[in-house]
């Protein structure tokens, strides 16, 4: 009995199939970031609340009630407490099963009939009541158990990764939504600026006509110019309304409630110092998305130990206690009372087809999780090296525009001038509007450009999933 007590409890510390064990991220994933651009980032920690370094309450404010009330964020919450309870349920394997089970039924029992018959009694209907305690427990002789717990726990890391990852979408979109109203502001005051100044030359064209001093066709196209320019203020207004209720829709209000005050920023979001991006390895750890593809990973590794348990045989040790009897008084008195108490295996055995097919199927869904992890460590690093080098282009090509809009503004001062004195005709000063109209307009599309790309470097540095306090 010592001996085979010792098998039991030796063969309990045992687990089939793999061990999980962290993979290796590919060569030169753990490097520096190589568009590093030193006049624009530091290679410092980035902040996981990111948008604090725009230094903007407003926006903060809308931060805090997208993580409160965002409804994605909700139902990712609401994952990870299903994924949590699921856990608790695959720990209950490691305790005693038990069951209570009680009724009465109105009719006719074979076997009270039979000892009726022996006393001489004949058959009669009667109530039957019973009362019945089942208890098991499953001797974890191969790792079943363990092997279902630890898939379950790696489940619930998973599924909180995963609402890690819709915190940091959220605090990107809402930063997003926030930015747009305000850079699209920036492009109205420059659209209608813009309409004020060509509608004001129009008007001098048309008294320079009436005064003899110029030609109706001068006339036309100053007008032409004039409508252009207001033709472009309406879908830039309705682009902004629409910005206005995807920021309501982030931060969980309805567009009845959509917040107006975010219309007063008119200013593209500023940053006051260098962006802090870390190196590789850093990003690895942070990038929730990297920890959901490393848990599933684990998930399936155990799920490959779970199929390889039910090669074995299951033993179980089940006992019950209850009574049985046409008086409940009679229920846990001999007369009524019956127990047992003994092992139970079953085992899927000799026929193994079906269990060693579930076997290749759990190898083959850790193959396929540890190619989605190689997979999310390259899609985090493309995506970061992506966002750096279009923020980087963006700056210059910001630095270029800021050029050429100081000279096509003095281009258009010199050809005011000399038009009102006559000495440059109407077709210059007419290209010269133009070229100014396209300069202001292609530097307000820069900035907006310019915000957006460092909305999208700060969400694929993977900052914004830590609750604050």
């Amino acid at each position: 009995m010592r001996r085979v007590l010792a098998v039991v409890l030796f063969l309990a510390g045992c687990t089939v199939g793999p061990r999980y064990e962290p993979p290796a991220p590919p060569a030169g994933a753990t490097a520096p970031l190589v568009s590093l651009n030193p006049q624009a980032e530091t290679t410092a920690q980035p902040p996981d609340a990111w948008w604090r370094l725009y230094n903007d309450p407003l926006l903060d404010a809308y931060l805090e009630e997208a993580f409160a009330a965002n409804t994605d964020l909700k139902a990712a919450e609401a994952n990870l407490a299903a994924a949590r309870a699921a856990l608790e349920g695959a720990r209950a394997g490691n305790y005693p099963s038990t069951g209570v089970e009680a009724g009465a039924v109105y009719g006719r029992d074979p076997a009270t009939d039979e000892i009726l018959e022996i006393v001489g009694a004949k058959p009669q209907t009667t109530w039957i009541d019973d009362t019945l305690i089942d208890v098991s427990y499953e001797f974890d002789l191969f790792g079943r158990v363990r092997r279902q717990v630890e898939a379950a726990r790696a489940d619930a890391a998973a599924a909180e990764a995963g609402r890690d990852v819709f915190r940091i979408t959220v605090a990107a979109e809402t930063t997003r939504a926030y930015a747009q109203i305000c850079t699209l502001g920036e492009q109205l005051a420059v659209a209608r600026q813009s309409y004020e100044t060509v509608s004001r030359e129009a008007e001098i064209t048309r008294r320079r006509r009436q005064a003899g001093a110029g030609s109706e066709f001068d006339v036309v196209r100053a007008e032409a110019l004039a409508a252009q320019a207001r033709a472009a203020i309406p879908p830039l207004e309705g682009q902004r309304r629409a910005a206005l209720f995807q920021l309501a829709a982030l931060i969980g209000r309805t567009p009845t409630y959509a917040p107006a005050e975010a219309e007063a920023c008119v200013t593209p979001p500023m940053l006051t110092a260098l962006i802090p991006i870390g190196d590789g390895a850093a990003l690895l750890k942070r990038r929730p998305d990297i920890r959901l593809a490393d848990r599933r990973l684990a998930a399936a590794t155990a799920r490959v130990g779970l199929a390889t348990a039910d090669l074995y045989p299951r033993i179980q040790l089940t006992g019950f206690y209850g009574g049985f009897a046409t008086d409940p008084s009679d229920l846990f008195r001999n007369v009524g009372l019956g127990w047992g108490l003994g092992p139970k295996i079953s085992w899927a055995f000799p026929n193994q087809a079906g269990p060693r097919a579930r076997v290749r199927q759990a190898k083959a869904g850790a193959d396929a999780a540890l190619d989605t992890f190689d997979g999310a460590v390259l899609q985090a690093l493309k995506e970061t090296e992506q966002a750096l080098a279009a923020y980087s282009s963006e700056l210059d090509h910001r630095e270029a525009l800021g050029e050429s809009q100081e000279r096509a503004r003095r281009a258009f001062e010199i050809a005011h001038s000399q038009f009102l004195a006559g000495a440059t005709p109407n077709l210059d000063l007419l290209t010269a509007e133009q070229t100014m109209l396209t300069a202001d307009a292609a530097v307000a599309a820069s900035d907006t450009a310019l915000v957006q790309d460092q909305i999208n470097l700060f969400k694929a540095l993977g900052g914004g999933w830590k609750k604050a306090g």
